[in-house]
């Protein structure tokens, strides 16, 4: 096996598995401006390492957020998505409450759909590529 920087070791296993997640807005209603996702990336970075995960990549626009992830294979993704989606649903209610406004009627900010893709088979950097060309629409 070769070097590489990106592969993390575990008591008994060496991994280096990455989720490329997207979450939308509820509704899609496009109620991030960069400062909502500034904190957004804040926030889940430090959701993130309450998983011994690391987040390698963060973008999104209006409407939703791009996220990509390297984690532990002990962790199930669908563990992960409800603690990167809870923990910056509440914060980011709380820290900003013209986003309540969008969201009366359910007080949830993200859909409850998500989308979760393995990027094992793609190179990282065509993925961090595709990440960083996600800006939100003005």
């Amino acid at each position: 096996m070769g070097t590489d920087e990106n592969i993390r070791t575990g008591r008994h296993c060496v991994f280096r598995p990455h989720a490329h997640l997207v979450f939308t807005t509820k509704y899609r209603h496009a109620v991030f401006a960069d400062r909502h996702l500034r904190r957004c990336a804040e926030i889940m970075r430090a959701a993130c390492e309450d998983f011994e995960a690391e987040p390698t990549e963060f973008n999104g626009g209006a409407d939703h957020v791009h996220l990509l992830v390297n984690f532990p294979p002990k962790i199930a993704v669908s563990r992960l998505v409800n603690s990167l989606k809870g923990v910056p649903s509440r914060k980011l209610r709380r820290e900003f409450p013209d986003l309540t406004r969008h969201h009366w009627r359910a007080q949830r900010l993200w859909s409850g759909s998500y989308f979760a893709g393995s990027v094992g088979g793609a190179p990282l950097s065509v993925v961090r590529q595709y990440i960083e060309q996600q800006t939100r629409p003005l």
